[in-house]
Protein backbone atom coordinates (compact mmCIF):
# COMPACT_ATOMS: atom_id res chain seq x y z
CA UNK A 1 0.00 0.00 0.00
CA UNK A 2 1.36 3.40 -1.18
CA UNK A 3 1.49 6.58 1.27
CA UNK A 4 -0.30 8.08 -1.57
CA UNK A 5 -3.25 6.34 -0.94
CA UNK A 6 -3.70 6.88 2.71
CA UNK A 7 -2.40 9.89 2.98
CA UNK A 8 -4.03 12.19 0.05
CA UNK A 9 -4.22 15.75 1.19
CA UNK A 10 -6.63 16.27 -1.70
CA UNK A 11 -8.90 14.29 -0.64
CA UNK A 12 -12.51 15.36 1.18
CA UNK A 13 -12.96 13.15 4.14
CA UNK A 14 -16.86 12.92 5.45
CA UNK A 15 -15.74 14.47 9.14
CA UNK A 16 -14.88 17.29 7.09
CA UNK A 17 -18.36 18.02 5.93
CA UNK A 18 -19.32 17.21 9.84
CA UNK A 19 -16.90 19.78 11.00
CA UNK A 20 -17.70 22.48 8.58
CA UNK A 21 -21.35 22.10 9.62
CA UNK A 22 -20.82 22.18 13.18
CA UNK A 23 -18.44 25.23 13.06
CA UNK A 24 -21.13 27.35 10.92
CA UNK A 25 -24.09 26.49 13.04
CA UNK A 26 -22.00 27.29 16.22
CA UNK A 27 -21.14 30.67 14.36
CA UNK A 28 -24.90 31.32 14.02
CA UNK A 29 -26.17 30.41 17.13
CA UNK A 30 -23.82 32.81 18.83
CA UNK A 31 -24.53 35.21 16.46
CA UNK A 32 -28.20 34.45 16.46
CA UNK A 33 -28.59 34.28 20.67
CA UNK A 34 -25.60 36.89 21.35
CA UNK A 35 -25.37 35.51 25.05
CA UNK A 36 -24.20 37.83 28.06
CA UNK A 37 -22.70 34.94 29.70
CA UNK A 38 -19.75 33.42 29.06
CA UNK A 39 -21.29 30.04 30.19
CA UNK A 40 -24.21 29.91 28.17
CA UNK A 41 -21.81 30.47 25.10
CA UNK A 42 -20.05 27.48 26.03
CA UNK A 43 -23.02 25.62 26.55
CA UNK A 44 -25.12 26.61 22.68
CA UNK A 45 -21.40 25.60 21.20
CA UNK A 46 -20.90 22.59 23.13
CA UNK A 47 -24.20 21.21 22.36
CA UNK A 48 -23.91 22.26 18.92
CA UNK A 49 -20.19 20.30 18.54
CA UNK A 50 -22.26 17.45 19.64
CA UNK A 51 -24.91 17.31 17.52
CA UNK A 52 -22.26 17.36 15.07
CA UNK A 53 -20.15 14.31 16.47
CA UNK A 54 -23.51 12.58 16.62
CA UNK A 55 -24.55 12.93 13.32
CA UNK A 56 -21.08 11.68 12.39
CA UNK A 57 -22.08 8.80 14.97
CA UNK A 58 -24.73 8.12 12.73
CA UNK A 59 -23.05 8.71 9.40
CA UNK A 60 -20.58 6.14 10.37
CA UNK A 61 -23.34 3.37 11.37
CA UNK A 62 -25.50 3.55 8.15
CA UNK A 63 -22.79 4.50 5.53
CA UNK A 64 -21.78 0.61 5.73
CA UNK A 65 -25.48 -0.84 4.95
CA UNK A 66 -26.32 1.04 2.07
CA UNK A 67 -22.79 1.91 0.53
CA UNK A 68 -22.73 -0.76 -2.25
CA UNK A 69 -18.74 -0.97 -2.55
CA UNK A 70 -17.97 -1.45 1.25
CA UNK A 71 -16.67 -4.70 0.69
CA UNK A 72 -14.04 -4.00 -1.44
CA UNK A 73 -12.55 -1.48 1.03
CA UNK A 74 -11.92 -3.91 3.62
CA UNK A 75 -10.35 -7.02 2.09
CA UNK A 76 -10.76 -10.04 4.71
CA UNK A 77 -8.65 -13.21 3.95
CA UNK A 78 -8.90 -16.29 5.78
CA UNK A 79 -10.52 -14.47 8.39
CA UNK A 80 -8.52 -11.80 8.50
CA UNK A 81 -7.97 -8.27 6.78
CA UNK A 82 -5.22 -7.64 4.28
CA UNK A 83 -3.70 -5.02 6.22
CA UNK A 84 -3.06 -7.26 9.21
CA UNK A 85 -2.04 -9.96 6.97
CA UNK A 86 0.84 -7.46 5.78
CA UNK A 87 1.53 -6.64 8.73
CA UNK A 88 2.58 -10.14 10.03
CA UNK A 89 4.63 -10.36 6.74
CA UNK A 90 6.51 -7.40 7.87
CA UNK A 91 7.33 -8.45 11.21
CA UNK A 92 8.28 -12.00 10.19
CA UNK A 93 10.37 -10.54 7.69
CA UNK A 94 12.25 -8.70 10.21
CA UNK A 95 12.64 -11.43 12.25
CA UNK A 96 14.54 -13.75 9.85
CA UNK A 97 16.57 -10.68 9.08
CA UNK A 98 17.27 -10.11 13.27
CA UNK A 99 17.76 -13.82 13.38
CA UNK A 100 20.41 -13.78 10.54
CA UNK A 101 21.86 -10.55 12.35
CA UNK A 102 22.54 -12.56 15.34
CA UNK A 103 23.85 -16.06 13.63
CA UNK A 104 26.42 -13.47 12.25
CA UNK A 105 27.24 -12.25 15.79
CA UNK A 106 27.65 -15.54 17.05
CA UNK A 107 24.52 -15.20 19.49
CA UNK A 108 22.59 -18.46 18.15
CA UNK A 109 23.83 -21.80 17.61
CA UNK A 110 24.17 -22.69 13.95
CA UNK A 111 20.92 -25.87 14.99
CA UNK A 112 18.89 -23.22 16.77
CA UNK A 113 19.29 -20.46 13.85
CA UNK A 114 18.07 -23.69 11.38
CA UNK A 115 14.98 -24.14 13.42
CA UNK A 116 14.13 -20.44 14.27
CA UNK A 117 15.05 -19.36 10.89
CA UNK A 118 13.15 -22.82 9.35
CA UNK A 119 9.95 -21.68 10.72
CA UNK A 120 9.51 -17.66 10.34
CA UNK A 121 10.75 -18.82 6.62
CA UNK A 122 7.76 -21.23 6.11
CA UNK A 123 5.08 -18.80 7.98
CA UNK A 124 6.33 -16.21 5.91
CA UNK A 125 5.66 -18.31 2.90
CA UNK A 126 2.26 -19.07 4.22
CA UNK A 127 1.67 -15.48 4.61
CA UNK A 128 2.65 -14.52 1.42
CA UNK A 129 1.03 -16.98 -0.45
CA UNK A 130 -2.33 -16.02 1.46
CA UNK A 131 -1.58 -12.56 0.06
CA UNK A 132 -0.87 -13.61 -3.25
CA UNK A 133 -3.68 -15.85 -4.36
CA UNK A 134 -6.47 -12.93 -2.78
CA UNK A 135 -5.32 -10.25 -5.03
CA UNK A 136 -5.11 -11.44 -9.00
CA UNK A 137 -3.34 -8.14 -9.95
CA UNK A 138 -0.77 -8.64 -6.89
CA UNK A 139 2.57 -10.00 -9.11
CA UNK A 140 1.66 -6.96 -11.35
CA UNK A 141 1.90 -4.75 -8.56
CA UNK A 142 5.19 -5.97 -7.34
CA UNK A 143 6.90 -6.18 -10.60
CA UNK A 144 5.45 -2.24 -11.17
CA UNK A 145 6.83 -1.60 -7.60
CA UNK A 146 9.95 -3.17 -8.51
CA UNK A 147 10.47 -1.42 -12.18
CA UNK A 148 9.59 1.85 -10.43
CA UNK A 149 12.77 0.97 -7.27
CA UNK A 150 15.20 0.00 -9.99
CA UNK A 151 14.91 2.96 -12.17
CA UNK A 152 14.78 3.63 -15.99
CA UNK A 153 18.21 1.84 -16.38
CA UNK A 154 17.46 -1.17 -14.28
CA UNK A 155 20.47 -1.01 -12.12
CA UNK A 156 19.82 -1.51 -8.69
CA UNK A 157 21.59 0.84 -6.05
CA UNK A 158 24.74 -0.46 -4.50
CA UNK A 159 24.53 -2.34 -1.70
CA UNK A 160 26.44 -0.49 1.34
CA UNK A 161 29.62 -2.06 2.17
CA UNK A 162 31.84 -2.31 5.21
CA UNK A 163 34.93 -0.64 5.50
CA UNK A 164 36.55 -3.34 8.11
CA UNK A 165 35.19 -6.62 6.82
CA UNK A 166 33.88 -5.57 3.39
CA UNK A 167 30.55 -7.13 3.76
CA UNK A 168 27.96 -6.25 1.58
CA UNK A 169 24.98 -5.62 3.48
CA UNK A 170 21.08 -4.96 2.86
CA UNK A 171 20.32 -1.32 2.25
CA UNK A 172 18.97 -0.40 5.07
CA UNK A 173 21.20 -1.79 7.29
CA UNK A 174 22.99 0.63 9.73
CA UNK A 175 25.37 -1.81 11.40
CA UNK A 176 27.67 -4.62 9.37
CA UNK A 177 25.69 -7.93 9.66
CA UNK A 178 28.88 -9.82 10.34
CA UNK A 179 31.67 -7.96 12.41
CA UNK A 180 28.58 -5.05 13.88
CA UNK A 181 30.99 -2.00 12.58
CA UNK A 182 28.55 1.10 11.67
CA UNK A 183 28.18 1.54 8.06
CA UNK A 184 28.90 4.90 6.41
CA UNK A 185 25.23 7.11 5.30
CA UNK A 186 25.73 7.00 1.41
CA UNK A 187 23.83 10.21 -0.26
Amino acid sequence: MSSETSTDAGAFRPWHLFVLVGLAASTVGVVVVRPDDPVVLVLLVAAIGSVAWVGFAVYRTLWPLVAPDFQDRIEVIGGRTRAALEREKTLVLRAIKELEFDRAMSKVSAEDFQDMSGRLRARAIILMKQLDVSMPGYRALIERELAQRLGDDGDLTPLPTCGACATENEQDAQFCKTCGAPLELSV
